[in-house]
């Protein structure tokens, strides 16, 4: 038979322990405001939780200047001991509650299991290079770090016996990677630790050499526009770009600049050109890397395809809609013919309201249309002709007869194009 006791979940609920020393012995001559401020602090260190001078002041009703006298005369008393990240002290510090029992009856002769040495501790406060890792760490985390991690970084200088430089570039290798839990970073150093890697330069040779292809991999994809890891098939995707295809990494990541033209960038699509290219390449037995330079005329080509692609496809919307809903078909013939109106008026000279009546015609039927449209779920748009640039309307020219902002990335588009037509061909 086992036995378990429901946790408390509401950490006010719990219990926190006082010393009888601390309250026969410290509490009768003490400020009844500093005794506040001990107690409160203790609580949240028993549990293990975070807590600052300002909010504490704030929530005892109290001065941030009182806390701090309070922590002062705490100090003197020995019931308390400041930890500062330099030897001045003029620096933000964390309090280290004493063991009242050990300070008036002596310590063990030994540290308790699992507990890091007292002169190891003691040894990396007042480190110069001690305060600008931290400095540093705040600036990459950007925010300050609370004494909960401040004690977990200081653990791994004495129990890994790493230095603030490796630990430091530690920090900024994980977070490069996305990696910012101080569990994740805390590995890292234990590895590189149990490794030998004791300063920045061994560490950077060792990555040198292992991460040769993992640099490969993040180059590839932050070009995809990703912040994560690559999968397994991935790894082994890029593997035969560059190892078995033989591709640069400058043609590589060429191939990933055509994803621009893609809503969704994949590594099946970059895959697909790059296998593409490497066929062309072996067909003509030229050097896969060679790019190949879209003529003004391929360049027209493209455009058309692209634009008789577009209304070919308003038009297969259209007739759905037609088929579907028959009154837009009605609609659309009427503003038509209320259209073929309007230009008739226009040329033969009539009135300005005959003018009016007819756009307001034509405005009425658009708004039913519209409505209708919505009613059934489709966009009011839906039936338009969708031009890849909106600018040039798949031209390259635009309104004012000036070249497009469209034709690089069209550019880069006809080449796959090209290669595409050329490979339906054989």
């Amino acid at each position: 038979m086992n036995f378990i006791k429901e946790k408390m979940k509401d950490f006010y609920l719990l219990d926190s322990k006082v010393e009888n020393i601390f309250i026969n012995e410290y509490m009768p001559a003490a400020p009844g405001d500093f005794v506040k401020v001990f107690l409160y602090a203790s609580m949240y260190a028993e549990h293990g939780l975070d807590m600052n001078n300002e909010t504490m002041a704030k929530q005892l009703g109290l001065t941030e200047k009182k806390t701090l006298e309070a922590w002062d005369y705490w100090e003197k008393m020995g019931a308390i001991k400041k930890r500062y990240l330099d030897s001045e002290g003029n620096v933000d510090f964390i309090v280290e509650f004493t063991n009242l029992k050990e300070l008036l009856y002596g310590k063990n002769t030994g540290p308790a299991k699992g507990e890091t040495k007292k002169e190891e501790r003691d040894n990396v406060f007042g480190n110069k290079a001690v305060k600008i890792m931290f400095n540093e760490i705040e600036q990459i985390f950007g925010r300050g770090l609370s004494s909960t991690e401040i004690s977990q970084i200081l653990e791994w200088l004495g129990d890994y016996n790493a230095t603030p430089e490796v630990v430091l570039f530690a920090i900024k290798y994980c977070t490069e990677k996305n990696k910012t839990s101080l569990k994740y970073i805390e590995k890292v150093v234990k590895e590189w630790a149990s490794d030998g890697l004791a300063t920045v330069d061994q560490v950077n040779e060792r990555l040198q050499e292992l991460d040769e292809k993992y640099y490969k991999y993040r180059r590839v994809l932050k070009a995809l526009g990703f912040t994560r890891n690559a999968t397994e098939a991935e790894r082994e995707m890029m593997d035969a770009w560059f190892d078995q295809m033989g591709y640069t990494m400058e043609r590589v990541l060429e191939a990933c600049n055509k994803t621009a033209g893609i809503s969704s960038p994949n590594f099946n699509y970059v895959n697909k050109v790059l296998e593409n290219w490497r066929n062309e390449a072996d067909s003509k037995g030229v050097d896969v890397n060679k790019t190949i330079v879209v003529t003004q005329g391929v360049l027209n080509q493209y455009y058309d395809y692209l634009r008789e692609k577009a209304e070919k496809e308003a038009e297969q919307k259209k007739q759905e809609i037609y088929e579907k809903i028959p009154r837009i078909k009605e609609i659309d013939e009427e503003i038509r013919k209320m259209s073929s109106q309007l230009s008739k008026a226009l040329i033969m000279g009539s009135s300005e309201n005959e003018s009016k009546r007819i756009n307001s015609v034509m405005d009425e039927l658009a708004a039913e249309r519209a409505v209708i449209l919505t009613e059934n779920n489709f966009e009011m748009d839906y039936t338009d002709i969708k031009y890849a640039c909106e600018k040039c309307n798949d031209t390259g020219i635009t309104d004012l007869g000036e070249r497009c902002s469209c034709i690089k990335q069209r550019t880069e588009e006809a080449e796959i194009w090209v290669k595409k037509k050329s490979l339906e061909t054989k």
